[in-house]
């Protein structure tokens, strides 16, 4: 297969010898993700030449068994011949070790199973630690390995240490400044790599080269010419068995917060000093996020939506609702669904609305941005039969299919004069022939590499929250709403009344 990193013949670099520590390798992120997403870097020849992966986990198995079980995850949720010579070279460099999060004795033994490593290989690897474990145990392991001098603090390539810190980070404004103040209590700042699997899909990454490298879309991207943006971000399924968990977050919290503000903030920023730099770009995202209102409690309760979902039908099968779910709360007030509005108070977007839905259980599974752009003038063709001209529209679809759709006015053939909207699409697979990374792939190997531009730095993560916090206190009351929406349908009509407001609607999907 075509590698999917490759451009032209300008390769990318392998990163240095490392060792790949994964905390929490016997759980589902790791087996289906994690690990897969390094074998195919092997396969494609972009790990280093030296290179060894150790799971960490209090599950008490050896190295032979921990291959077994990371196997039988890749070819069940990846599809990898595990019999392949591939495959049984990748699997030699698999280790275990036991560790409990909360013991100071297991790293003080995966101390002396990595200095075992560096005199075996006569190598000193550069230490990258995964955190795929409940948030409860990141800052102990973090601690943790700084007494167990696990942590290399230079920047020199042979003698570094970063840590990958997965999602939900804290739980709210206060618990996230907690835990980077935790975190920085051991680790530097540029050593700390908060992961958004989102920044690592490749339509998100492109929507910098889309703006920037093309002159005809950067000149329109502003409030004399865009008339509304949307973001959506649906799922057809439900909570399944993470209902205990999802129901002491909800929505906002699950995708809202992370996924659908790092789009947003994105899609919005202002031309970064450089795209090398990576501390350009991210300084430009927060602006983005530092330049959304404040939300009042009024703004709340007028631009803010939230629901659950009722029983009803998922591609013709039926299906609970929220609160026939194993796992949720009884009289749960969590929503499955949100739709917010919100603006950028600066000078390139004032006045422009913006509206963000996420929920599960609609009709399909897609993500999207989509903008909208200003109608042309109606009066060239008053008499013609044409109601309304269509809005130009250009929308970047970031799954299931990868691609972007340009909507533009055209007229059909025959005699009369008419106006008929038609699309122009490009797609990944179509143009180029190749699949898409997977967003852990190009995540794992930028953090090999020190590289930080799809990772969110610490004021991204804390700005966040704050532009959410009074939203998430205003709906711990019961002065808000939380409305029902069948599966299998949109969501509630209080989300399609929040644009037509403005006289928007939704765009259908």
């Amino acid at each position: 297969m075509e590698n999917p990193f490759a451009e032209g013949e300008n390769r990318i670099l392998r990163p240095p010898s490392t060792a790949i520590v994964i905390f929490g390798a016997t759980g589902d992120l790791a087996r289906r993700k994690l690990l897969p997403a390094l074998y195919h870097l092997y396969r494609d020849g972009f790990l280093p030449q030296k290179f060894v992966i150790i799971g960490a986990a209090r599950r008490p198995i050896d190295d032979s068994q921990f291959v077994d079980f990371v196997a039988e995850g890749a070819r069940e949720f990846a599809n990898i011949d595990v019999s392949s010579s591939q495959w049984k070279e990748f699997a030699a460099r698999l280790h275990f070790e036991s560790v409990d999060g909360t013991d100071q004795d297991g790293f003080a033994r995966l101390r002396k199973r990595l200095e075992t490593f560096n005199a075996r290989d006569n190598e000193q690897y550069q230490l990258l630690y995964y955190l795929a474990t409940s948030p409860k145990f990141f800052a102990d392991i973090a601690a943790h390995l700084d007494e167990a001098n696990l942590i290399y603090r230079s920047s020199d390539e042979l003698n570094r240490s970063v840590i990958v810190v997965e999602k939900p980070f804290g739980d709210d404004y206060e618990s996230a400044r907690e835990l980077n103040r935790r975190l920085l209590e051991h680790f530097e700042e540029r050593q700390i790599f908060r992961i958004d699997h989102y920044l690592g899909k490749e339509t998100v990454q492109n929507i910098l080269v889309f703006r920037f490298a093309n002159g005809i879309f950067e000149p329109l991207w502003t409030r004399e010419y865009v008339d509304h943006i949307q973001i959506s971000v649906s799922e057809d399924i439900g909570v399944g068995s993470r209902a205990a968990y999802f129901d002491s977050s909800g929505i906002l919290k699950d995708i809202i917060q992370n996924h659908l503000l790092q789009m947003l903030s994105l899609l919005c920023i202002e031309p970064p000093i450089s795209l090398s730099d990576p501390d350009s770009i991210r300084d430009e995202k927060v602006k983005v996020l530092r330049s959304i209102r404040p939300f009042s409690s009024e703004s709340v309760m007028s631009d803010c939506v939230r629901a659950q979902y009722d029983s009803g039908f998922i591609k013709g099968k039926s299906v609970v609702g929220y609160h026939e779910e194993s796992g949720v709360r009884e009289g749960s007030r969590t929503e499955t669904y949100a739709a917010l509005r919100l603006e950028i108070d600066n000078w390139r977007w004032s006045g422009v609305p913006i509206y963000v839905r996420a929920g599960k259980r609609l009709p399909k599974r897609i993500t999207e941005l989509s903008i909208s752009f200003k109608r042309a003038p109606q009066s060239l063709f008053r008499g013609r039969q044409i109601v309304e001209l269509d809005q130009n529209m250009l929308a970047i679809q970031v799954q299931p299919r990868e691609g972007i759709t340009l909507r533009m006015n055209s007229k059909p053939p025959g005699p009369r004069m008419r106006v008929g909207s038609v699309e122009m699409d490009f797609s990944y697979k179509g143009s180029f022939g190749m699949r898409s990374a997977d967003a852990y792939e190009r995540l794992l190997l930028d953090a090999m590499k020190g590289d930080p531009t799809l990772f969110t730095r610490k004021d991204e993560i804390e700005e966040a929250w704050k532009l959410l916090k009074p939203v998430y206190e205003g709906w711990q009351t019961s002065d808000y709403p939380v409305y029902q929406y069948a599966a299998g349908t949109w969501g509630p009509t209080a989300a399609d009344e929040l644009l037509e407001r403005s006289g928007h609607r939704w765009r259908v999907l």
